[in-house]
């Protein structure tokens, strides 16, 4: 067999605390918890859940690394409250090139509760993710409420179409803009 070891290790200062991982690839677990930055990379062809987590800043890339490295993944939540650098990635260093629209083929249930609203948007944007119908969205009001402009970016209806559950965090009244956003979902 062709097992390598891989290893990882992370520390968290603001919460005084670290994480090592040691794991045999290829991985044959379905989920892979507490991702960080410093993910190496690879295949996971078994993975279907993942959590993403990190102190510092998740770039566009990361989750393009993401997106190849669990060309299954269903599920995946994300708990980073610190602000995205580097929003867009670019296909080369030529600004004039079309950003990388990340392409998420079978996430069925995306979990944004702990995140900084750019994270919200990073998911919602068509410019730069795409997402399949019938997802379900765990989200913090608040935050989806700052990353779509109050429900009045009219780019992101795309992949807010896509949302058929949503679950809402945090206090919120239902406008007329926020049922025009999310128009497959059953609002009470």
């Amino acid at each position: 067999m062709n097992n390598k070891v891989i290893t990882c290790v992370d520390y968290f200062p603001k919460q005084y605390s670290g994480q090592c991982r040691i794991y045999s690839y290829p991985y044959t677990m379905n989920y892979y918890r507490k991702i960080t930055n410093k993910f190496p990379g690879g295949l996971f062809k078994y993975v279907c859940e993942v959590s993403l987590f990190d102190e510092s800043s998740f770039k566009h890339e990361f989750f393009l690394r993401i997106a190849q490295s669990f060309p299954f993944l269903k599920a995946l939540s994300v708990n980073n409250r610190i602000p995205q650098k580097y929003k867009q990635c670019r296909t080369s260093n030529d600004d004039n090139q079309d950003p990388l629209i990340i392409k998420y083929f079978h996430l069925i249930d995306l979990t944004l509760l702990c995140v900084h609203a750019d994270y919200v948007e990073q998911f919602l944007d068509p410019t730069k993710t795409s997402i399949l119908n019938n997802i379900s969205l765990y989200v913090d009001y608040y935050r989806l409420r700052k990353a779509t402009h109050n429900f009045k970016r009219n780019d992101m209806r795309i992949n807010c179409s896509k949302v058929t559950n949503l679950r809402l965090f945090g206090s919120f009244q239902i406008s007329k803009h926020f049922k025009a956003y999310f128009p497959n979902v059953k609002h009470q």
